[in-house]
């Protein structure tokens, strides 16, 4: 596929995205797909067969991207202090940004990967989140900046913080103190 094919593809998925955030993964239909993107069936399913697979892939990017930023600034020196200002900076306004929140969009479709039989892709992506931020921290007190902390402790109050305060933004109104209190705990438990 051309340049022409990856922008489009690149496109589709920036507009199936603000989709799935607002409708969640079962509400959304190759049709929505297509009048949200002004494309034919014929065109959308030139790229994709179907909402599982450009959900899987936007899903796949994400994780792709914040790991190659992260492995990038790491092999560069740069500070893990900064790193994790940076990174829970981004988490603290992605708690807050309930309407561009994939988290039911998410559930939803690790859901139904789970009743299919399918591998246990939220698992998946846990496990993938897991070793990040291990790698991670392990980096911030290699350099001197995090305490020497129990690993599976801090991942699992950031991991599971984080998602469940973007799962409730979903359906109820979060005060912005909390996700600052959030943000505020992790930091104290790993900077120096």
């Amino acid at each position: 596929m051309g340049k022409k094919g990856d922008d489009t593809k690149r496109f589709i998925k920036e507009k199936a995205r603000a989709l799935f955030a607002k409708k969640g993964f079962k509400n959304v239909t190759m049709k929505d797909i297509c009048m949200e993107t002004g494309l034919s069936r014929g065109g959308l399913y030139r790229h994709y067969d179907s909402t599982h697979e450009i959900f899987s892939e936007i899903i796949d990017s994400l994780m792709n991207v914040q790991d190659d930023e992260l492995s990038e600034k790491i092999k560069r020196g740069d500070s893990a202090a900064q790193m994790l200002h940076e990174i829970l900076e981004r988490y603290k306004q992605e708690m807050m940004d309930s309407a561009g929140s994939l988290s039911v969009a998410i559930y939803e479709f690790y859901s139904e990967n789970q009743l299919s039989g399918e591998e246990n892709a939220l698992l998946k992506q846990y496990l993938y989140s897991v070793d990040m931020w291990k790698n991670f921290i392990s980096y911030g007190i290699q350099q001197g900046e995090f305490r020497n902390v129990d690993y599976e402790e801090i991942i699992d109050i950031i991991v599971f913080s984080y998602q469940g305060v973007r799962m409730f933004s979903t359906i109820l109104p979060v005060d912005e103190q909390i996700p600052q209190r959030i943000v505020n705990h992790i930091k104290k438990m790993l900077l120096i």
